[in-house]
């Protein structure tokens, strides 16, 4: 892998893990295999910062405190305005927890306070529900310390999998991740799951504006949503950082429910690839990360069919704003109803993190490396 290494510099600091800037659709992201087996965190090793959005979580809050692994040097709790005692079981379940209050609407502003807030070495972001185990945190760093830049959660790398996820849900996952590998030229396998970790460091190059307490707190802007996953996952592509994907498992949400909606939040999504394929071609992400990152002058795009593709993504962008705002626009129960429907066509299946791992030729490719 060190052939493939280029050192450069972030913000005055050296990074060795960081590619020259522009998209290679041969790069495949490294693949983690995990085991059963659960540890804490080095003490000796990178410092952790854990970032929590809540939102009124305050009864699923203690489980996640319970599976914490030892060693994480800092949990952020990122309020979202929470209206039961998310905070104050926050506080009393971690004494030296971070409250920070996001300064805007959606999971993606929560994640970008918590993100600015961060002070360890490595940043993990975790959903406040129960269905991420921080049990897994030690393999997110595991592969960040073995040479990765950005670590992706996956459920469909060997050894995850999932009890939550509806057919319905799964059937759109692997549309936009078919969608986003064609045209971002990515190799993801999981491009919705949120589970992700990266070097601290490397926090310029996503770009996510926090914004402060009482500016437009009403706004909601573009990546404040439940699209922040996909957007991290394109720029951080984009950057030619170091991929690594990690096997997880996703649960059910203990209590309460979710804010995410399968039609406007999929919609949001559709446009998130569009938008960040157009700013990749027309200069725009490129030029935001030399603002940030010493690298090689950006590929000439134009034998790709630049202007072409750039026309059919506005088409794509502006097909997926008018569906978004025609569903916003309906009414909220209409809106339950068809949110309804999709979960009613969900799969009863049981599915069990294995014991033991059965490698296979394909996953441990010549790149992979296991921990």
């Amino acid at each position: 892998m060190a052939g493939l290494i280029q050192a450069t510099t972030l913000g005055g600091v050296s990074l060795p893990n960081i590619h020259s800037l522009g998209t290679d659709s041969t790069r495949a992201p490294l693949r983690v295999l995990v085991t059963a087996e659960r540890r804490d965190i080095d003490p000796a090793g990178p410092s952790v910062s854990v970032v929590v959005p809540a939102m009124n979580e305050a009864k699923n809050l203690p489980w996640l405190a319970a599976h914490m692994p030892a060693g994480v040097a800092e949990i952020i709790l990122v309020d979202g305005r929470s209206v039961d005692d998310t905070v104050e079981v926050a506080r009393a379940l971690w004494p030296d927890v971070r409250v920070v209050t996001q300064t805007r609407r959606g999971k993606g502003n929560a994640l970008a306070c918590g993100f600015h807030a961060a002070t360890g070495d490595i940043t993990v972001m975790i959903d406040a529900d129960g269905s991420m185990d921080p049990g897994e945190i030690p393999f997110f760093v595991d592969a960040l310390v073995a040479g990765a830049d950005y670590a992706k959660g996956s459920r469909f790398s060997a050894g995850g999998g999932s009890s939550d996820i509806t057919r319905v849900r799964s059937w759109g996952n692997w549309a936009l991740n078919a969608l986003t590998n064609t045209v971002h030229g990515t190799r993801y396998r999981d491009l919705c799951y949120g589970y992700n970790a990266f070097w601290t460091r490397i926090l310029p190059v996503l770009d996510m504006d926090a914004g402060q307490i009482g500016d437009d707190s009403d706004e909601r802007k573009w990546g404040d949503g439940f699209e922040v996953e996909t957007l991290i996952n394109i720029r951080v592509h984009t950057a030619g950082l170091t991929i690594a994907e990690v096997a997880s498992f996703e649960s059910e949400r203990l209590h309460g429910q979710s804010n995410l909606n399968a039609v406007s939040d999929g919609l949001r999504v559709l446009r998130t690839i569009a938008i960040e394929k157009r700013e990749v071609l027309n200069g725009q992400r490129l030029r935001s990360l030399s603002q940030n990152v010493t690298a090689p002058a950006p590929l000439d795009l134009e034998p790709l069919g630049a202007a072409s593709l750039v026309e059919e993504l506005e088409d794509l962008d502006q097909l997926a704003t008018t569906e978004d705002s025609a569903l916003e626009a309906l009414p909220e129960q209409v809106q339950r109803e068809r949110v309804e429907s999709v979960i009613d066509l969900r799969e009863e299946a049981e599915i069990r993190r294995p014991v033991a791992l059965q490698v296979d030729s394909e996953v441990r490719a010549p790149r992979d490396f296991a921990v």
